[in-house]
């Protein structure tokens, strides 16, 4: 299977990035990778990894049939790489429910199970149904595959799963199921080389993006998360609010007489950092605003962050390490420093200098919590996943 491509789509709930890899033995090696931005006009493709780089605008528009516009994309991206070559597509799906506890190749019956999961990831799971229907009708007979954000957090014990509901409902699936899976898992295994020293140790991830998240592992196992039954849990995003008291929202849908779709969109569109400061949800603008309202936005969502750390470290019953991953916390001194300065108590001893160049390791030596940065990348853990179906080891 030597030189075989393998292809990862990774969507977003507005994006999406398509992975494109070579195979060598075991292992899969990124030669390109791709974004087509569909909330951004004119649509876009940008070849941002690969033997160059462009941005081509394309003709086809982003419909509920993507087909046309995945053929329009395959044939720009056929001028670079060998398309004959793919052997795979796999696709990042948000929500594997109680029913996956693993990657799955795409059938009837996978597929079936995707999309009765969609009411439970409304933002992504449709976006990545999609693809899957466009692959399809431009190469029918491609092996496709899944993987899945929540499976790796099916260790957790079923305490932690466990919302304060009739039980009959968590029965039900109504229960925490956690997300950023992908991104957890590639970092838990890059600890190893990254950072042996906390590699099997209890170590908080905090992966920081527009959609945001932290996850308690403990000997490389999920343990805790603060996302939930949703994406809309945890701590504030760029959007979305974190958790809310419910109460709000039977505030928002009775004397406030909202409507379920009202209500939705607010949640999804209008609130985190955006809804706080009126003014963004990207923390990069928010940080070069002097207004009150770009400060308070910024510094809620740094407490909110402090504060699952130490609801994180109570699940895991100690803290050996804190990581820093995805777009925010792979780039942004400024949020660290932040977070860092809320954990003093905690005995974090953040290295400014070492925070503002964005190194592995952000701590002092004298700091009772290491502190790191490491770089995440889903697409790579789909193409391990994929790979360990059609080709496994042995």
């Amino acid at each position: 299977m030597n030189d075989a491509i393998l292809l990862t789509f990774n969507a977003g709930s507005s994006t999406v990035k398509i992975g494109i890899f070579r195979l060598i033995g075991h292992m899969p090696e990124r030669v390109g990778k791709a974004v087509v931005d569909f909330s951004a006009l004119p649509l876009t493709l940008h070849l941002v990894e690969g033997p160059t780089t462009f941005d081509l605008p394309l003709k086809r528009a982003a419909s509920d049939d993507l087909a046309d516009l995945i053929e329009e994309v395959f044939g720009a991206l056929a001028a670079h790489f060998d398309l004959d070559r793919v052997v795979a597509a796999s696709h990042r799906i948000v929500h594997g429910g109680d029913i996956f506890d693993g990657p799955v190749r795409i059938g009837d019956e996978a597929l079936e199970q995707i999309r009765s999961l969609v009411n439970m990831a409304p933002l992504h799971q449709p976006q990545a149904l999609r693809l899957v229907r466009a692959v399809t009708h431009l190469r029918p007979k491609l092996v496709q595959t899944a993987s899945f954000d929540t499976t790796f957090h099916t260790t957790q014990p079923d305490l932690v799963r466990r919302l304060a509901i009739p039980r009959i409902w968590h029965d039900r699936g109504v229960k925490r199921y956690g997300f950023h899976g992908l991104s957890y898992r590639y970092v838990a295994g890059a600890l190893a080389s990254r950072a042996p020293a906390i590699a099997n140790k209890k170590v908080i991830i905090a992966h920081l993006g527009s959609g945001a998240s932290l996850c308690a592992i403990d000997d490389g196992k999920s343990r805790d998360t603060s996302m939930g039954f949703s994406t809309l849990d945890g701590i504030p995003m760029a959007t979305r609010p974190g958790a809310v008291d419910p109460g709000v929202l039977l505030h928002f849908l009775g004397p406030l007489g909202k409507t379920r779709e009202e209500l939705e969109d607010m949640l999804y569109h209008r609130s985190g950092l955006l809804g706080v400061s009126g003014l963004s949800g990207d923390t990069r603008e928010l940080i070069g605003d002097s207004s009150a309202q770009a400060r308070e936005a910024i510094e809620l969502f740094t407490l909110r962050i402090a504060g699952e750390i130490g609801r994180l470290a109570t699940t895991l019953g100690g803290l050996d390490g804190l990581v820093f991953t995805a777009g925010i916390g792979e780039n942004q001194p400024d949020i660290r420093a932040m977070v860092a300065g809320r954990l003093l108590w905690m005995g974090a001893e953040l290295d400014e200098q070492a925070n503002r160049r964005n190194a592995l390791t952000i701590s002092t030596p004298a700091s009772r919590i290491p502190m790191h940065v490491i770089p995440t990348d889903e697409e790579q853990m789909i193409a391990e996943e994929c790979l360990s179906l059609i080709a496994p080891v042995g």
